[in-house]
């Protein structure tokens, strides 16, 4: 990616990208002794962007898509769930989770606020994947992109709870360039993203910004471009660029393993790491 002193660029060579995702997809399923994937499909791009790339690597017997729906569900997430199954013949199944749901909040120690639910409710759908793939030996196969994880707008242990995440370096915007690249639905690319955790929720209302202005100060942010240059590339105001700057580094626990104090020679998560990826 290049960027001048006056735009940012995010256009990715989608072919590519592709190829470097399937590629990492099989290769790490193969060195886990696993044969199969587990991913919650949505009803989104982001996961049905995954969803077809598990599925043309491993096949359609060894990945299966869990739609998890509950009361607050869009109406129109259910529909283009049920038109991508059909669409690109995925091996899916359906959980409501209203039911789980409710009877987490009976056990609450005190009744859950309207954030506090709607991270249960993607705790609960992390149970239901983890339950499949120990069962199966399968993988659970996240589904949230680059701009989600670095501004930390995703659940600790809930969408954040996977194996590994294929989209986990393409910001929203290079989402979509891939979901037109692999041909998906022209209505997953115009619908507002939304994780539908209560009625009228949108991704964007939440952040205070469209993903293309928050690609634009993630991406300025990651080239280490002044403060100054990313307001202006972005036409945004300063105070819009430490606030995404901000949220990026309060959320670093959520990016990372339990942090360890260090006693020995080597530490877990911190100096003694094993590759990611072998051949």
């Amino acid at each position: 990616m290049k960027h001048g002193c006056d735009t940012i660029s995010l256009a990715i060579d989608t072919k590519e990208v592709s190829i470097i995702i399937k590629d990492f997809i099989k290769t790490y399923v193969n060195s886990s002794g696993c044969k199969r994937i587990v991913l919650g499909l949505s009803g989104g791009v982001d996961s049905a962007v995954a969803a077809v790339l598990c599925k043309e690597v491993l096949g359609k017997e060894n990945v299966l898509c869990i739609f998890m729906p509950d009361e607050t569900t869009p109406e129109d997430d259910i529909k283009h769930y049920e038109s991508l199954v059909k669409k690109f013949d995925l091996k899916s199944t359906q959980i409501n989770i209203a039911a789980l749901v409710n009877q987490i909040q009976t056990v609450c120690l005190e009744k859950p606020d309207k954030m506090a639910l709607a991270n249960i409710k993607t705790r609960a759908r992390m149970i239901l994947l983890y339950e499949y793939a120990n069962k199966t030996k399968s993988l659970v196969c996240g589904t949230s992109n680059k701009s989600e994880l670095l501004i930390g707008y995703f659940t600790k242990y809930g969408d954040g709870g996977v194996d590994f995440q294929a989209l986990g370096d393409l910001y929203k915007t290079q989402v979509y360039q891939l979901a037109e690249y692999l041909k998906l639905p022209k209505y997953l690319l115009s619908k507002p993203p939304t994780a539908g955790l209560w009625k009228g929720q949108t991704d964007e209302q939440e952040l205070g910004m469209n993903y293309e202005t928050l690609d634009k100060i993630l991406h300025g942010l990651e080239q280490k471009l002044d403060i100054e240059e990313i307001q202006r590339i972005a036409n945004v105001k300063k105070s819009d660029v430490e606030r995404i700057r901000q949220m990026r580094i309060k959320s670093q626990h959520k990016r990372r393993t339990p942090l360890i104090p260090k006693i020995g020679l080597r530490t877990p998560g911190l100096d003694w790491r094993a590759p990611v990826q072998e051949g």
